[in-house]
């Protein structure tokens, strides 16, 4: 999420008009958004984010214009929120250790794998089609990006294998390469987890 804060040109730092830095859920270690109403309460989950902002932000745009191109992002970006992230998820890493006792290397592996597959589904979704650019859908960062970088951070946290995954590491090296991303990676940020 602030990847698209800084995209939009909200910093986890200081806030636009309507938005406040963002914050802790009150139920779960997921990012939520306050806005500044305090009567308000806080955006939860990611993607429900990007897309108020993008709604609230709309320049630059973190979609397509057309609506094709808005559900070829939607789609990458889901299999990534969906698909990849809930497995990768420090609370489920910490339940399959604690609650199952399974052991370190086998949580590991079994990580590895479903983080594995799922940038495989990625890398085909964006390898040899037309409106991959530069990033996942065109020249500019949006949404889709937005979702793909910190799932290479994990990644290689947790030492996955992504040598066959050559489009999506090309456009994570795009990211790293924007003011946005560069400077709201993990190690730049104190309130990284």
């Amino acid at each position: 999420m602030r990847w698209a804060l800084w995209i939009c040109g909200t910093s986890t730092q200081s806030a636009r008009p309507g938005v406040s830095p963002w914050q802790k859920r009150p139920v779960a270690a997921l990012p939520a958004l306050a806005l500044d109403d305090p009567a308000a309460a806080p955006l939860t989950q990611s993607l429900a984010i990007i897309e108020y902002l993008e709604e609230t932000h709309p320049e630059p745009p973190l979609l397509p214009k057309d609506a094709a191109g808005r559900a070829r992002v939607r789609a990458i970006a889901l299999d990534i929120a969906c698909e990849i992230h809930p497995l990768d998820n420090l609370r489920v890493l910490r339940y399959l250790q604690g609650e199952l006792k399974v052991a370190d290397d086998d949580k590991n592996r079994w990580y590895r794998h479903w983080v594995e597959t799922g940038l495989d589904v990625v890398e085909r979704q964006l390898a040899g089609h037309a409106a991959t650019g530069r990033f996942c859908h065109g020249d500019t960062p949006g949404l889709a990006d937005c979702v793909l970088v910190p799932q290479i951070f994990n990644a290689r946290r947790m030492d996955c294998r992504l040598d066959h995954v050559p489009t999506v590491m090309r456009i994570f090296e795009a990211c790293m390469a924007e003011p946005a991303f560069a400077s709201t990676q993990p190690s730049a940020c104190p309130d990284a987890t």
